[in-house]
């Protein structure tokens, strides 16, 4: 028990949780972009998936780590765009939807690593990313976690997409088009959530299979609790970081604890936070409703 207690309370523990905390926030900033403007984004998870597997294909075939990163943020924009357009063209249920994109990543992504690898389980090397302080993805979190809450509050583009959530009739009165500003927000919402994909992969210099690990579902699970606000669903996501770090450190120094029973920890404080959760939270008016 010391020696967990030692590993807690080290530094190397806080870097551990600054850099596991990354393709969270960067996922739930993404959701809360989409959700905001009035789309459930369920397909969080697809959107990591195809992030780390653009990022390390393209790093392996390149060496070059911008090359990557930009792989998996377009990556990411791509299936955005491609769910805007399932959800807002063929007005096709919204859970249904994510749900599908999201077994459709996991089966695409293993089909993909067989043609290219010859294995359906991992990529070949890539690029890998430096300590905190040198980890382009670690900046590129900081700044949207303090750029989104600023656009969606402070900014003309912000109050469309509120008013795209919210008051879309009221929106189209104006003047604007409901449709396009809920697409814009799910291509800027699956970019950073792409580039969060993108950390999972280079972090450990190659993509494997369903390496998002639920952490999408996870990153969402962190916008209903923050009530659909930004600036707090990162504050949620570093409590979730802090479990799977902590995590790591059971399994490292307590082994009287079952592996199994130990990697629940992260799934199920989620789960627990959300069924105590005050009920007075209240979604957009419109998230899930099609355009009228």
């Amino acid at each position: 028990m010391s020696d967990l207690l030692g590993a807690v309370l080290s530094l190397a523990f806080l870097v551990q949780v600054a850099t596991k905390a990354i393709p969270y926030v960067l996922a739930a900033l993404g959701g809360t972009l989409a959700e905001r403007s009035g789309v459930v984004d369920l397909a969080l998870e697809s959107k990591l998936l195809a992030g780390a597997f653009a990022a390390a294909t393209v790093g392996h075939a390149t060496d070059s780590m911008a090359a990557a990163l930009i792989a998996g943020a377009l990556a990411g924009a791509a299936v955005g765009a491609l769910h805007a357009a399932i959800a807002l063209i063929t007005r096709a249920d919204q859970v249904v939807t994510g749900v599908a994109l999201n077994l459709a990543a996991a089966g695409m992504t293993r089909y993909l690593l067989q043609v290219l690898y010859g294995q359906g389980a991992n990529s070949l090397p890539a690029p890998q990313l430096g300590g905190l302080a040198e980890d382009m993805t670690a900046w590129i979190a900081l700044g949207a976690a303090i750029a989104v809450p600023l656009v969606v509050v402070r900014t003309t583009f912000g109050l469309r997409l509120r008013a795209a959530g919210d008051r879309p009739l009221a929106l189209r009165a104006a003047g604007h088009s409901v449709a396009w500003t809920r697409v814009g927000a799910m291509m800027l919402g699956g970019t950073l959530a792409g580039i969060g994909g993108a950390q999972l992969s280079l972090a450990v210099g190659g993509f494997s299979a369903d390496m998002s690990s639920g952490r999408g579902y996870i990153a969402l699970a962190a916008v209903i609790l923050a009530g659909w606000r930004p600036g707090r669903a990162v504050l949620a996501c570093l409590v979730f970081a802090l479990a799977d770090a902590l995590t790591d450190q059971l399994q490292m120094n307590v082994v009287a604890l079952p592996r199994e029973l130990t990697g629940l920890f992260p799934y199920a404080l989620p789960l627990a936070i959300l069924a105590l959760a005050p009920s007075r939270m209240q979604p957009p008016a419109a998230l899930g409703k099609p355009e009228s």
